[in-house]
């Protein structure tokens, strides 16, 4: 809590009513008054459901009077890891913060608070807390349960004579991509993908992944304890750029996230994108029906496999520094967004996630991306996320080492030897 310092007459009334009305003011995770309200910062990275978040902590704080709750959102384009590691640099830490798996855990965790006592981490789902359980200790709550692939529009590919139930090779997904190609006027794209390679996490983290996963036998732990990396699988790894990048709009190295999902595929000038379950939202918003009815999910191929990546995007972490308090009202509100049941009906309809938690009728995922992953999830059919134990800031050098590549700059083998020595360096450390 701040020094307050007092002043005679008038100033001092002044001050004392401004201060009543205020609250007491923290440089940590909000602030806890002694008599009235606790405020409780939260700064979060997932710009996809920022309005929805908005609306569920209104309706707590309807509930709960004495709380108040104030968002940041930092996502899409930009880069939340930066933006969190300048929050703490500045001294006004949020209380809750996001964290991506044991890497996260081992940078941020003289801050991260032990949530073993939650209800939410008692309903977590088998296999969701992996990533941050460290001594006995559950030092983070899973958002939820993702799933990435190939999104593609139906229409288009009933118009080119396409099935995407044939499609589970690399060969057949090249074949249906060079007949797209050769139909684009007639089924009035601009080009098959809309390959966003300006984002280093589509290719850093994500499509590597699906080459990468096999080595760790898509094991997260194994993956953040190796002092290594092959690319045994790396040759298809080249496969799967070089496809997106030939055949989608140009130039690559300038297309975002927004660009790819809002301007491209939602208004059906591309074919398919490289995305998760995460888009329908922002999809909805541009045109409900094609949402609704015209898109679906299908595996990355990595040569004749294929698998659907499905894991834990993120978790929810409780900054220790901050007043106890507010530490107190953090684990209330995860605990309330996650088993209440006005919480859990957002999670499920507004939210539109896959829950990681117990408790939840999955007749009601809400939409068709969601329900298909969820489908590859219940038959087995899927692919760690070992990109959570990447050592840090190796997954945005590789997608920069992507952007070279694309653009002539490094070849494959430079990229690859390149990578795999600045694992080993960065692991070293």
């Amino acid at each position: 809590m701040n020094r307050k310092k007092w002043y005679g007459g008038i100033f001092s009334v002044l001050l004392i009513f401004s201060v009543i009305l205020a609250g007491c003011s923290s440089s940590t995770g909000g602030n806890s008054d002694s008599k009235d309200k606790v405020t409780l910062d939260i700064f979060q990275f997932k710009v996809e459901f920022k309005s929805q978040f908005e609306a569920l902590v209104k309706q707590y704080e309807k509930e709960n009077p004495d709380v108040k709750i104030k968002i940041s959102t930092v996502g899409g384009g930009n880069d939340y890891k930066s933006a969190i590691t300048a929050k703490f640099a500045s001294g006004e830490e949020p209380a809750v913060f996001n964290i991506g798996g044991p890497v996260d855990v081992k940078q941020y965790k003289d801050r991260l608070l032990d949530l073993k006592d939650t209800k939410a981490a008692a309903a977590a789902l088998d296999g969701t807390l992996d990533g941050v359980e460290e001594d006995g200790q559950v030092l983070g709550l899973p958002f939820n349960q993702e799933g990435y692939g190939l999104i593609y529009n139906k229409r288009i590919f009933k118009e080119a004579g396409i099935n995407p139930e044939e499609i589970t090779s690399y060969a057949a997904l090249e074949a249906a991509v060079k007949k797209m190609d050769s139909q684009k006027d007639k089924l009035k794209i601009d080009a098959v993908f809309a390959y966003p390679v300006k984002e280093k996490w589509v290719t850093g983290n994500h499509l590597s992944n699906v080459f990468l996963a096999p080595e760790f036998d898509g094991n997260v732990l194994k993956a953040s304890k190796s002092p290594t990396v092959k690319f045994t699988d790396g040759d298809k790894f080249k496969q799967m750029i070089d496809i997106q990048n030939k055949y989608s709009v140009q130039p690559t190295t300038s297309l975002d996230y927004s660009q790819q999902v809002e301007e491209l595929f939602s208004l059906e000038k591309v074919a398919i994108i490289q995305q998760g379950n995460w888009v329908y939202n922002t999809v909805y918003d541009m045109d409900p029906e094609l949402a609704e009815k015209g898109i679906g999910i299908i595996p990355i191929p990595n040569g004749d496999k294929a698998g659907m990546p499905v894991g834990v995007p993120n978790y929810w972490a409780v900054n220790k520094k901050s007043d106890e308090k507010v530490q107190e009202e953090a684990k209330k509100f995860l605990d309330w967004m996650y088993t209440s049941e006005e919480g859990k009906k957002a999670v499920l309809e507004d939210f539109k996630f896959i829950p990681a938690y117990e408790g939840y009728d999955v007749e009601k995922i809400a939409d068709p991306i969601s329900k298909e992953i969820y489908k590859y999830s219940q038959d087995g059919n899927t692919i760690g996320w070992v990109f959570n134990g990447y050592p840090v800031g190796w997954n945005d050098d590789l997608g920069a080492s992507v952007q070279k590549y694309v653009t002539g700059k490094l070849t494959w083998d430079e990229l690859v030897q390149q990578n795999i020595e600045n694992w080993e360096k960065i692991h070293s450390k």
